[in-house]
């Protein structure tokens, strides 16, 4: 009888701490939240990007790089998506071109997630560092970019112990990193139990050649990632946090927490004015929704701009709502003369105005 009662007791106290968890969980991810529409004018959808657009960035001239096709487990894939780099000219309007990759690599386990662009400032030469996870592995491709021609040469393929699960990706040299994880096991089955019992043990990760280390952790997830126009400070999205991190680099390459900012959203992605130093995210306004993926009920899409970060009063604004109806499951933003390009994990791309 007595052993009846401590397995009742037991049963009852487990049932109340999973429940307890799944509540913190659905607050976390905002399943609550229901969002109010706020379009912007002359929004297009563009064309030949049927598969997604999980990050992107515009170089000063104008063209968006973008990475298309990804498969991530436990989110909608087309079985006809396909893993590549677009480019898309914000001058001319013109329809996105894929990139023709050369040199040793394999194209058609390629499975292209964040993306990050370097100019080498001794000679003008552009690098695109891109995270892939082929075969549901995690490694981080360097191309050198040539744009007249349309095509990325292979230089190398990165692979470290620290670099597990990663995410997003911003280059600070011709072959160094920073980088995000945004699990910290590698098996999937484990990899719930992380939100569900809120650990933190997520992380950034410096690379160069000389050496490779965990340079700022704490985090229950990491997501995206840029640095500022003076390059001095990290931008991090602590996406279940519903905030954005600023850490300081310090010489020893390690980080130093500056602040948070909250966001009231589950931002993905960030990308950087170089001119005005503002942030904009691709965000999930209901991660729930995000994550079941019913199209029946789809996740929304939202754009969050921050102006002065730095400053003691950051402004925070939405620029972008929609319900799912346009754009499913936005991921990246970024401004470009007065327009607006937004990416989606596995949906489509928006080409907005933004006056």
């Amino acid at each position: 009888m007595g052993k009846l009662v401590l397995l009742s007791v037991f049963v009852v106290a487990l049932a109340a701490l999973v429940g307890e968890r799944f509540i913190a969980l659905r607050n976390l991810s905002l399943a609550f939240r229901e969002l109010t529409q706020n379009h912007l004018p002359n929004c297009q959808l563009v064309k030949g990007i049927e598969y997604g657009s999980e990050d992107l960035t515009i170089l000063e001239d104008g063209l968006a790089l973008i990475s298309t096709g990804l498969k991530y487990p436990g989110l909608p894939c087309s079985p006809d998506a396909v893993g590549k780099i677009v480019a898309l000219n914000m001058r001319s309007g013109e329809n996105p071109i894929e990139l023709k990759i050369e040199g040793d690599f394999d194209a058609s386990s390629f499975n292209p997630h964040g993306i990050s662009v370097y100019t080498d400032e001794k000679d003008g030469s552009r690098y695109l560092f891109v995270v892939s996870h082929p075969h549901s592995n995690c490694q981080v491709e360097i191309f050198k970019f040539f744009e007249e021609k349309n095509t990325l040469l292979h230089l190398k393929t990165i692979k470290h112990e620290l670099l597990h699960n990663v995410n997003d990706i911003v280059a600070v040299g011709v072959d160094s990193f920073y980088a995000t994880n945004d699990h910290y096991f590698t098996f999937d089955l484990l990899k719930l139990l992380e939100p569900l019992f809120s650990l933190t043990w997520c992380d950034v990760v410096y690379y160069s050649p000389e050496e490779v280390k965990s340079v700022a952790g704490g985090f229950p997830s990491t997501n995206g990632i840029n640095i500022s126009p003076n390059r001095r400070y990290l931008y991090v999205s602590d996406i279940m946090n519903h905030r954005i991190a600023v850490m300081e680099i310090q010489k020893d390459n390690t980080l130093s927490h500056v602040k948070d900012v909250a966001v009231g959203s589950l931002c993905d992605n960030i990308e950087v004015d170089m001119e005005t130093g503002d942030l904009w995210s691709g965000c999930h306004p209901n991660g729930m929704k995000f994550l079941t993926g019913d199209m029946n009920d789809p996740p929304g899409s939202e754009v969050i701009r921050i102006q002065n970060i730095h400053s003691e009063e950051p402004v925070v604004t939405q620029v972008y709502a929609d319900d799912g109806s346009v754009l499913i499951g936005s991921s990246v933003a970024a401004p470009y003369k007065g327009k607006l390009l937004i990416g989606t994990v596995y949906h489509k791309t928006l080409y907005c105005d933004l006056n």
